[in-house]
């Protein structure tokens, strides 16, 4: 193996750096975008049945932010629970906003890798070719070691580039659709309890207010 990179030349430098890159963001991405740490399994049906309850506890709530991203959104909603349903969706989309920025992180850097890795694999073997070529011109045709060495550079550069590349392009797609499923999923949680806030609050108002204003 050494041998190998030692073969293809100094481009494989940058592409095995790349590389241990790749690996660690793809590690820590499947342990950040775990679903219990994302959406803890029964948190949603949890914060609605406080808002029915109107167990809206301010410390609760600061529990709740910290708890989860779902849990930042639902803070988020309950936070203006004494706004009109319009405020609280606007709360509820800007927060969510900055809640999915955090869970694509490192998302550009693994795209990033996954674009460039063949390129300097390319690269690689562009710089092969112009040493073999050049060895022609200094001693001819006649020592295939030497055209065998320029060769095996640009083979083993452009192997190395596509070896980091696909594998970095399929988590990356792979990471980019389970966020998108993970934001659907919230979505779906907020406006839940943002419902739930609204018949919470229809319950908490006296039908006789009504008579005798009517009246």
């Amino acid at each position: 193996m050494l041998e190998l990179i030692k073969a293809g030349g100094w481009v494989m430098l940058p592409i095995l750096t790349l590389a241990v890159l790749a690996l660690a963001i793809v590690v820590e991405r499947f342990w950040s975008l775990r679903r219990k740490e994302v959406l803890p399994p029964g948190l949603g049906a949890e914060v609605r049945e406080w808002a029915r309850k109107r167990q809206l506890d301010p410390r609760h709530i600061d529990v709740l932010r910290k708890n989860s991203p779902l849990g930042e959104l639902l803070a988020a909603a309950l936070d203006m629970r004494s706004r009109p349903r319009e405020i609280m969706k606007e709360r509820v989309e800007d927060v969510g906003r900055h809640v999915v920025h955090e869970l694509e992180r490192f998302m550009n850097t693994l795209g990033t890798i996954a674009s460039v890795s063949p390129l300097l694999g390319l690269l690689g073997t562009v710089f092969g070719m112009i040493e073999m070529f050049l060895k022609i011109l200094t001693t001819g045709v006649g020592d295939a070691n030497q055209l065998a060495g320029g060769i095996g550079q640009a083979l083993i550069s452009t192997a190395a580039g596509l070896c980091v590349a696909i594998p970095a392009v399929m988590f990356h797609r792979y990471f980019r659709g389970l966020i998108a499923q993970y934001v659907v999923e919230m979505e779906k949680q907020a406006i839940a309890l943002i419902d739930a806030l609204d018949d919470s609050s229809d319950v908490g108002v006296d039908p006789t207010l009504d008579e005798r204003s009517a009246g």
